[in-house]
């Protein structure tokens, strides 16, 4: 533990979960555990073993550790997000998860391992990825230069680059207004959210991009352009495994590409659904408060993904590192861990049974506050707006 004391305001605080934060690493090194149990038991079905850790494990153990809605004292802050230690649980995950995916390219090409075994390490390979956005997510956020640019390193096996940009200066604008496609709507269901976020995010960090450069004086089509040079580092490494370890990996490595995005697809419909900023009496949005994002303080999920779950204060302070993230109480809380709301949010008549009534809540019963679908307000008993084609100023 770590014991901070700041004697002009005569206040000690103690971090508790200093050393838990090492077990984030356990994402990166899941393919290593399937290996392993894969060679002690002889049974191919072990490749599975990261679906299980995330789909049951984090669950139960959310369940045993429960939650933990303290913070950190204000005047310790700045001390806690200089300590290098937590700088250091997130920068090994990159050599991990680049290590995993080797071993998985090794594997997708060896004959005496079953189809079965192999799509187990492309599930497991993929949500490593996955999760590794978030690492990237992390990093990406930061002023280190070197941090960034290891953002875009993790984000290059789910070809996913272009988050670099969309996240940073587009969500983080738009959030929870009809502008953002990463902002899920009340009544949308994950299966009509992801093919919009997806699309529209792609579009975004293009357009983002192309107008930062001609700010400069040059045309989408160069090396910096970031969102064609975050492509290319796909593009290089995909090509490195191919020529390792022959053509027969293609198949599965394109494979968990989307299924890796996809996690980070269900990130974003979790993290603001049917959340929306009202517009101020200058037609502008009202700022980013801790009532636009859900959050949860369930501890095991938290520790394997950096805190996100504590999601409003990230929208409020961007470059805080995860350590030094808070809660508030007037954030709208989940009913469960992300883990959980995850498998939800992939039925959606489960989804809305648990999570709509919420949404209303949040709102004090008032329906017509939400961001609703457009077509679904009659569901909600909410007039629809008189025209949705409104120019609006963020």
């Amino acid at each position: 533990m770590t014991t901070a004391k700041n004697d002009a305001l005569g206040v000690e605080w103690v971090d508790k979960k200093k050393y838990l934060w090492l077990l984030g690493l356990v994402v990166p090194l899941a393919p290593f555990m399937g290996w392993g149990l894969v060679e002690a038991t002889g049974w191919g079905a072990m490749w599975f073993v990261m679906p299980v850790l995330l789909g049951v494990l984090t669950q139960v153990l959310d369940k045993i550790f429960g939650q933990d809605s303290t913070n950190p004292p204000e005047s310790l802050l700045a001390w806690l997000e200089d300590q290098r230690y937590y700088r250091w649980c997130t920068y090994l995950y990159v050599p991990l998860q680049y290590a995993g995916l080797v071993l998985a390219a090794w594997t997708w090409s060896r004959p005496d391992v079953s189809v079965l075994g192999k799509i187990g390490v492309v599930f497991t390979i993929s949500l490593v990825g996955g999760i590794g956005i978030n690492t990237a997510h992390e990093l990406g956020h930061k002023k280190e230069s070197v941090e960034r640019w290891m953002s875009k390193v993790v984000l290059a096996q789910t070809a996913y680059g272009h988050f670099y940009i969309e996240h940073n200066r587009g969500h983080h604008v738009r959030v929870a207004t009809p502008e953002d496609p990463a902002s899920a709507r009340l009544g949308e269901s994950f299966w009509r959210f992801w093919p919009r976020s997806v699309w529209g995010s792609l579009k975004s960090a293009w357009r983002l991009e192309k107008a930062r450069l001609a700010r400069l004086g040059k045309g989408p089509w160069t090396p910096r352009n970031d969102v064609l040079n975050s492509w290319a580092m796909t593009v290089v490494l995909f090509g490195a495994l191919i020529g390792v370890f022959g053509l027969g990996i293609t198949p599965y490595l394109l494979l968990q590409v989307p299924l890796g995005f996809t996690v980070l697809e269900l990130a974003n419909y979790v993290e603001h659904y049917g959340l929306l900023r009202q517009k101020t009496a200058t037609g502008r949005y009202e700022r980013c408060t801790p009532r636009h994002a859900w959050n949860s303080n369930t501890i095991a999920s938290n520790i394997l993904i950096y805190n996100l779950q504590r999601h409003s204060d990230h929208h409020a302070n961007p470059t805080r590192r995860y350590q030094a993230l808070r809660h508030f109480d007037e954030s709208p809380q989940l009913p469960a861990g992300y883990f959980v709301m995850f498998r939800l949010a992939q039925f959606p008549w489960l989804w809305r049974r648990v999570m709509d009534k919420r949404v209303i809540a949040h709102y004090g019963g008032d329906a017509s506050l939400a961001h609703i679908q457009p077509g679904k307000h009659a569901r909600y008993g909410v007039t629809p707006p008189g025209s949705e084609t409104e120019e609006i100023t963020v």
